[in-house]
């Protein structure tokens, strides 16, 4: 009898599986997902919905570093370091203290999504107001009264075309709609006369971009880049809801003629839809012959989009 006992715990040692090795496998996977997100194909969007959530793929670090703590596997936690590994220095200066620009701040800028439907929008602007923004940058504005009677006495210049509108403390000296392919005009430019000097400001909302279908949505990131390329301004910002997150390899037209201002001198990822837990930032602030100074997302109330904040020197 004891003896049978020695021999069938024999056996199940035996063909007992080793501790961590799917955990391991997984690992790797996910190290090789975070380093060659961008080699995946963007068949359908797929490439493109991968690399808007990426920065979020770092979350399945703590959940094998448990695996292996409860398997009590030393591999597979030490494999849980090459996942980790990739995702600091893919994203891991982002959480750094962001690299402030030198001297005083000579404009402020806010953009935001106000939310079609909006049952407050002066709330929303007026949350904008409290930034100290010099301009205002809103998508999805439908003419309502009640913006104009909560900006207009502090930004008497305002330009508007379709759902796009800019609100200026500073002369607007012309505006004018630019076509980024949607059937409808849903951008503007506007030259603004700045205390440092003209500058121009693109506001748009491009296509949105869905699960299996992002063709409207990076058209309209290409005319939009196709138009700041073209554009001989010196001084330039482009705000709005371009509906593709920082990581997007769509993006990256406009990032080779622009700076980003949050990865430049934001901190964090600046994360801001859905508002109420952000998970990617289809919103942002653009530049082109000015120093970043600050950057932001301010949480406003009543917009499913948190707005975005920047600061810029001459």
């Amino acid at each position: 009898m004891t003896g049978g006992t020695t021999d069938e715990a024999a056996g199940g040692a035996r063909f007992r599986a080793p501790r961590g090795p799917v955990l391991m496998l997984l690992a790797v996977l996910l190290a090789g997902l975070l380093a060659g997100h961008r080699a995946v194909p963007n068949v359908r969007g797929l490439g493109s919905l991968l690399d808007s959530v990426t920065p979020l793929l770092g979350l399945g670090v703590p959940a094998l570093v448990l695996g292996a703590l409860l398997r009590r596997s030393r591999p597979a936690l030490v494999a849980a370091l090459f996942p980790a590994t990739v995702w600091a220095v893919l994203f891991g200066p982002a959480l750094l203290p962001p690299a402030a620009g030198a001297g005083p701040v000579t404009l402020r800028v806010a953009s935001q999504n106000l939310r079609a439907g909006n049952p407050d929008p002066a709330g929303t602007v007026d949350a904008l107001v409290s930034s100290g923004a010099d301009l205002i940058a809103l998508q999805e504005v439908n003419r309502d009264a009640r913006v104009a009677a909560a900006l207009h006495s502090r930004y008497p210049h305002h330009a508007e075309v379709s759902t796009v509108a800019l609100w200026s403390r500073y002369p607007v000296r012309e505006s004018t709609g630019v076509d980024t392919g949607l059937g409808w005009t849903r951008a503007l430019r506007a030259v603004v006369a700045a205390p440092g000097g003209d500058l121009v400001v693109y506001v748009a909302h491009l296509g949105s971009a869905r699960a299996g279908d992002t063709a409207t949505r990076d058209e309209t990131v290409r005319r939009l880049a196709a138009a700041v390329r073209a554009d001989p301004a010196r001084h330039l910002v482009v705000l709005g809801d371009l509906n593709t997150a920082s990581t997007d390899r769509v993006f990256a037209p406009l990032t080779r003629l622009l700076g980003d201002a949050q990865a430049d001198v934001g901190r964090g990822f600046g994360f801001t839809w859905p508002a109420e837990l952000p998970v990617t930032r289809p919103d942002h602030v653009l530049y082109r012959g000015l120093t970043p100074t600050s950057a932001g997302v301010l949480h406003t109330p009543d917009s499913d989009h948190r707005a975005v904040t920047a600061g810029f020197r001459w």
